[in-house]
């Protein structure tokens, strides 16, 4: 028995697989290659004063996954100021939000890396909310996904065509955005 993993640890272990998964090969990818068609211009464009443009997005992505898992789990210090990620109207290029995306994500990646999976119904205070490090490692999962879908919105409707994500060649779905450079139709 002694080397025996337990169910209790082959699903924590598993679930923050899966989350580091969804946040390196699917949202990233999808976002990076959104910022590649895009001019800094149409990165700060929004298409109302109630929305926010793909620039305010990545700002907030980056602030909330730093604030719940480097933070909330990871133990650095909480330093966001969430109301400038949505004040920000176009100080930062594409490079340099690629480059504080791609950054924030491997801090995050180390940290659930490295995540104890017996620690996964421990208790965080993260943003004034008591909640276990699986809700916290599930909130910024899912945060991501809805972010990462309004990015891919945005950028189809600044460039008025299909991203080309998927092809589905005799019904079977094949993911372009795993693709190292996706083609431009």
């Amino acid at each position: 028995m002694k080397n025996q993993i337990s169910f209790a640890t082959t699903v924590p272990l598993a679930f923050v697989h899966s989350a580091r998964q969804f946040l390196r090969e699917e949202y990233l990818p999808k976002i990076e290659s959104c910022l590649q068609r895009l001019n800094d211009q149409e990165i700060w464009w929004r298409p109302n004063s109630a929305s926010n443009s793909v620039g305010n997005l990545i700002l907030h992505l980056s602030g909330n996954a730093r604030q719940w898992i480097i933070s909330g789990l990871g133990g650095e210090a909480d330093r966001r100021l969430r109301q400038s990620e949505f004040a920000e109207e176009s100080a930062l290029s594409k490079e340099e939000l690629l480059s504080l995306l791609r950054e924030t994500l491997a801090e995050v990646d180390n940290v659930l890396a490295q995540f104890n999976p017996e620690r996964i119904l421990g208790r965080h205070l993260i943003q004034g909310s008591d909640v276990t490090a699986l809700e916290a490692v599930f909130h910024v999962t899912e945060h991501f996904s809805m972010h990462t879908g309004q990015i891919i919105l945005l950028t189809k409707m600044l460039g008025g065509r299909d991203l080309k994500f998927y092809d589905f060649p005799a019904g079977v779905p094949v993911h372009n955005w795993k693709k190292s450079e996706l083609k431009e139709n």
